[in-house]
Order: structure tokens, then sequence, then C-alpha cells
């Protein structure tokens, strides 16, 4: 599978045996790893939203790299108003603390020396479980998509949304069959509220709230095509092409 490999696919884990990624090791000891969560994103996008993001930047950046991709983590730690949709499940921040403690330290153990944590969720407990993890000698990078600065590219969102104008977006350009056009819905809260929403002081979402707050009327597939390329530039020039830090 490993030496079948065709130019410009990306390098999945979970298809190769264990052999062949002994025979990885021996050239290349990164390994990156998309987390993701099950966490509503209103009537218009899936559950898997975040892990969907994180694990295709994850593949094109294998792709064009060569670099180990482990199977998503595809839970981790939502906020708390949010428990009442339908099928979203999350995990306590010392769960996936732990969890991915667990899971590089196996890697670790075979050889694997640098960790690249890729993550398109934004909710602090989440943020601060998947950059405190510890490893013997590892080196671990923590990814945040959401961290980078996409605003040149709006036209409505001015403060961070949920399934907004930024993930509408770049999902009606990556995944534009998993998009419920006919369901967005705007929901725009002011900034005071949206703080104690993020941050899962409100025991129930606000009335009239279907899961999305902000303007996901204002997303395009040419937005997403844009916030896309430059997010994955940045994220390549920081891992591969500047000087070691």
């Amino acid at each position: 599978m490993a030496n079948s490999r065709k130019a410009g696919e990306p390098l999945l884990l979970e298809d190769m045996s264990w052999p062949e990624v002994a025979e990885y090791l021996e050239r290349d000891r990164r390994l990156i790893i998309p987390i993701g969560t099950c966490e509503q994103h209103g009537r218009h996008l899936p559950l898997g939203t975040d892990s969907l993001l994180a694990e295709r930047l994850a593949h094109d950046l294998s792709a064009e790299f060569g670099v180990l991709v482990a199977p998503t983590l595809a839970y981790g730690v939502n906020v708390d108003t949010e428990q009442g949709y339908a099928g979203t499940a999350s995990l306590r921040r010392k769960t996936l603390h732990r969890a991915l403690n667990d899971l590089l330290a196996a890697w670790e153990g075979h050889g694997f020396e640098e960790f690249i944590l890729i993550t398109a969720h934004f909710h602090d407990p989440h943020l601060d479980a998947v950059t405190t993890v510890v490893t013997e000698h590892a080196r671990v990078r923590v990814v945040d998509l959401q961290s980078v600065r996409v605003g040149q590219f709006l036209d409505m969102q001015r403060q961070p949304e949920h399934a907004g104008e930024v993930e509408t977006s770049v999902m009606m350009y990556l995944f534009p069959e998993l998009v419920r056009r006919e369901e967005i819905h705007d929901y725009p809260l002011d900034a005071k509220e949206l703080r104690r929403y993020l941050r899962g002081r409100m025991p129930k979402p606000p009335p009239g709230c279907e899961g999305a707050i902000g303007h996901p009327s204002a997303a395009t597939a040419k937005k997403g095509e844009e916030i896309y390329s430059y997010v994955l530039e940045k994220v390549k020039t920081r891992l591969f092409l500047e000087p070691a830090d």
C-alpha cells in the first residue's frame, strides 16, 4: 500500500500495515493527527463539520509533503449549551487530554518524534486539552485553524460565529453535497451574548436559535475557496517552509 501511493495522494496510517509504518519511520518521524468534534452546526451543516475540515487540511498537507496522517479523532470538547441538539456528543476536557496522551505515548514508543495536531474547533476547554498534551521527548505542534484571521474575505462576519459565514463558505467549497442550502438561516448575537454562548454559560440555546450563530446566508463557495486556500498556505508555511525553531 505505502509503495503504491500515487503522487498527490495522502499517506494514511489506517491504510498501512505495520511493516509499512516501520518503513515510513526509517525516512520520516512525523505524524499528523486531525482532531474534530461530533457537534451540531445548525440545520444546514453536518455534525462532523469540524472533523471534515481538519481531516481535509491534514490530507492536503500529506499529499504535498508526504507526512503520515493518523485516523481522525472525531470527538472533542463541546459547548455545554449545545448538548440538547440531537446527535451532539462531547468528551470532558480531561478525557480528551488523556486520550491524546495515551495515543501519542503509543506512537512515540514506535519511534515518532514529532506530532502535528490539527483542530478546527473553537472552544477554550477543547483547545486547552489539545495544547497541553505531554510526551516523553517528542515535539508537539498544534494548528488551530480557527486562529487564522480571514476577515478580508468576509462581508458580514465581524466576530466569532458558529456555522456562520466562514464555516459555511468552506463547506460549500469542499463538501457542497453536505450543505443543506434551503436550511440556511441567520441568527446574529451581540458580542456579550456570543461570549456567554461560546463559554457554555447559557443553560440552553437562545430563543429561536437552531444551532447556527451568525450570518451563514452570506456564505459562498468562492469565499470558501479563497479562505481555504489562504489557510492552507498559512499552515503550510508555518509547518514545512519556515526554518525550524
